[in-house]
């Protein structure tokens, strides 16, 4: 057997990390014996603990140790990073290590530096000369760049466990359909009147039952009362929030009384060619044509959005982004500053967005479907909280409790 000392420290007995750490450490075919363990006697106190982690081969300690290094444990002797040149553009060495979205830090130089913009999937690149990291996505590594390999002399720090008074009460359990809906919406929009105060950014990512629902007017509400800072959806959101100003139907259906207009099922190509012809959005509202809408809501207001394609796009609108790396590069451009996140109602986008984001980052996703948080937590994004009921439902109480209270 060989071994490996390492130290877990932070409130690892009330998060349950100490456990965690232990059950991968069997799990994976290790062994495991707590050499030493100081635990805090209060909620203020940490805890720390000193455990050597065998395994039958230099292959499986490897495994194990990628493995645990998720939860925090640090080395008791850590070896300095071990850094490799692109030899391509978009090309990454063999072994780079794949990020979280938790907070890390890299062994350089003898000393512990910071990796710049948490975000999961990708690698790490460093500026030997100034002494910095930061996470790149594959896209855009560059020839020569220094990446990192392997797995030694990296830190992650888990998220810190908040204290009860600070932390969402729904997030108890993650998902159900059977929680009180007043009571979770009171809570976020608390978080969300909490973000305004500290200056933070709030985000929406929205799909198009936002529009089909009817809710489209509780989100202006929103948007008007600054309490969506940011805006980023697809092309159908957008496509049918101007059918909606231009028709009154969305995908051909009069909201007002759910009746089928007489050529309805072409309305939305028809707002399409429209917004074409006036030369974009922002163009269509400034030129009268365009004059109520989420859409018209954003360029009023000056609040930034980014439309994001799809394969099965109508149109699409001159706004959408088409080039799904261009899209991604500019939605992280944009996320700096971001501290609160609703996603309503679009299973891709929630998704795509949650891969750009650190786990600092508090995030709600909201959908008739409790699978689509399910998805969303289980690709990573494991501090969403989800909402399950419909996405009117939701915005209406939402918009009442924030526009309506003093923030």
């Amino acid at each position: 057997m060989i071994s490996e000392t390492v130290i877990l420290s932070g409130h690892i007995i009330d998060s349950l990390t100490l456990p965690k750490v232990l059950d991968e450490i069997t799990e994976l075919g290790g062994d495991f014996s707590i050499e030493e363990i100081e635990i805090g006697r209060t909620r203020q106190n940490p805890s720390k603990a000193l455990i050597k982690v065998s395994a039958s081969s230099p292959e499986l300690l490897k495994r194990i140790m990628m493995r645990i290094k998720r939860q925090g444990i640090e080395i008791e002797k850590a070896h300095e990073v071990v850094l490799v040149r692109a030899t391509r553009n978009g090309m990454l060495p063999d072994n780079f290590y794949s990020t979280t979205n938790l907070k890390t830090d890299i062994l350089v130089g003898k000393r512990w530096i910071p990796v710049g913009r948490p975000e999961m999937d990708c690698a790490i690149i460093v500026d030997l000369k100034h002494k910095r990291a930061a996470t790149a996505p594959m896209a855009d590594i560059r020839k020569g760049d220094f990446v990192v390999v392997g797995d030694e002399g990296i830190r992650v720090i888990p998220q810190t466990q908040q204290k009860e008074k600070d932390e969402f009460q729904f997030m108890r359990s993650r998902v159900s359909p059977e929680k009180p809906k007043e009571i979770v919406i009171q809570e976020i929009a608390f978080r969300m009147k909490q973000a305004k105060k500290k200056g933070e950014k709030i985000l929406l990512v929205g799909g198009p039952a936002i529009v089909h629902t009817d809710a489209g007017v509780y989100l202006e509400k929103l948007l008007k009362k600054g309490f969506i800072n940011l805006l980023f959806a697809g092309n159908a959101l957008a496509v049918h929030d101007i059918e909606y100003a231009l028709y009154k139907t969305s995908l051909g259906i009069y909201l007002n009384r759910g009746q089928s207009a007489e050529g309805g099922h072409g309305h939305h190509v028809r707002a399409i060619n429209t917004i074409r012809k006036a030369g974009g959005i922002r163009k269509a509202v400034n030129r009268g044509i365009l004059k109520s809408g989420v859409m018209y809501t954003c360029v009023k207001n000056r609040i930034p959005f980014i439309l994001a394609g799809s394969i099965r796009d109508d149109g699409p609108l001159p706004e959408v982004i088409t080039d799904v790396i261009e899209a991604q590069q500019a939605m992280r451009k944009r996320l700096k500053g971001v501290g609160f996140v609703l996603m309503i109602a679009t299973t891709l986008h929630s998704i795509a967005v949650g891969n750009l984001l650190p786990a600092s980052v508090n995030v709600v996703c909201v959908d008739i479907n409790p699978s689509v948080v399910t998805k969303l937590i289980d690709r990573g994004s494991f501090q969403a909280a989800g909402v399950v009921t419909d996405a009117e439902l939701f915005l209406r109480e939402l918009s009442r409790m924030l526009v309506t209270s003093k923030v």
